[in-house]
């Protein structure tokens, strides 16, 4: 282990907020601050809706069960889940009108620390159905509210301010319409001044449009698939498909989360695979961001990369077993993290 908590206690590990830990990051090693904060930037957070119906048909009135609100959004989730596993974090986030209301409220009660950066549109809301006479999940996902230039300025210099203690930032989630895509290389440039650790999760132009400044990045398969225009069947296809973005200076590490075949860790040195969870079938919302929360938060503990790693896939696995965009619970991460196994090295051979 790599210093800092027992793996049965997440909550525990933390040290004085000037000690400086080395820590082994699975291929190589780096130094950070173990015990500061976690900030987390989402540039197109949404208020979370679900509901359920027996039924999803076209034309027909459905009436729906109870409805549940969260605040969501990939770097709303990773806060509010990092702030669930014990971590102190906090998010930066531009939000308009009643929705973004509701949302930064939401947040606040679950004790996450807000930074709303007020913008002349609202927030966009996305709607979760589950149909309940097949099991099956339908999601609406909306493009959001277009920041003005002076609001976007806005979002990089309150995080500036906010990040410059911080041992980790995250940014997470779509760019909302009329973002550059070269917009979280300006959030690169910002933990390169302040020699933060910068995890991202993003896909699209977002992914492509970064070339230097990312210590880890988090696509998925089907995400990985899409920057490099192929199938990617094996193994071998996907780490090389991974170390393409490494030497692209995407990210120092490339990590692909496969859903129920685990996760693939890639370095420009080589690549090891990840063992799933087993855990019964639920909501897959927010499962990509609970990972990147608890990558996050084994890093802040001082946790080697691969031990990090394995706490996220527990985190993810954990958020499974909630409702909606509900955020997993301290306790079945911490159930979860004890049946992790350590991963095992990509053979290139025979993928």
């Amino acid at each position: 282990m790599g210093g800092g908590a027992e793996p049965g206690n997440l909550s525990d590990g933390s040290v004085s907020k000037d000690q400086e830990a080395d820590v082994e990051l699975g291929f190589a090693s780096m130094r950070t601050v173990a015990g500061h904060r976690i900030v987390t930037l989402c540039m197109n957070p949404a208020l979370d809706i679900t509901t359920s119906t027996g039924t999803v048909l076209p034309t027909d009135k459905m009436r729906c069960g109870a409805t549940r609100y969260d605040a969501g959004g990939g770097g709303v989730n990773v806060a509010h889940i990092a702030q669930m596993l014990g971590a102190a974090a906090t998010a930066v986030f531009p939000g308009g009108g009643p929705s973004g209301e509701m949302l930064n409220s939401l947040l606040m009660a679950e004790g996450v620390v807000t930074h709303r950066i007020e913008i002349g549109g609202s927030t966009r809301e996305s709607f979760t159905i589950n149909e309940l006479s097949t099991g099956l999940q339908y999601r609406f996902v909306v493009p959001g509210p277009e920041p003005t230039l002076a609001e976007q300025t806005e979002c990089l210099l309150r995080l500036r301010g906010v990040a410059t203690s911080a041992a980790i930032v995250v940014a997470s989630g779509s760019l909302p319409p009329g973002v550059p895509e070269d917009f979280y290389q300006q959030v690169a440039n910002i933990c390169i001044d302040l020699d933060a650790i910068l995890l991202m999760d993003t896909s699209g132009g977002g992914l492509t449009h970064v070339d230097s400044g990312v210590f880890l990045v988090k696509p998925s398969l089907r995400e990985l698939r899409e920057a490099v225009g192929r199938e990617l069947t094996t193994d071998a296809e996907q780490l090389a498909a991974a170390q393409e973005l490494v030497a692209a200076g995407v990210a120092r590490y490339v990590l692909v989360s496969k859903g129920s075949q685990g996760a693939l860790l890639a370095s420009r040195d080589g690549g090891k695979l990840f063992a799933p969870v087993s855990v019964p079938p639920g909501s897959g919302v927010g499962a990509g961001d609970a990972m990147v929360a608890g990558i996050a938060v084994g890093l802040v503990r001082g946790w080697d990369l691969s031990q990090a790693v394995r706490l996220g896939i527990a985190s993810g696995a954990a958020k499974l077993l909630t409702p909606g965009t509900a955020p997993c619970t301290l306790k079945d991460a911490e159930r979860l993290f004890e049946q992790t196994e350590s991963p095992v090295d990509i053979d290139l051979v025979s993928g």
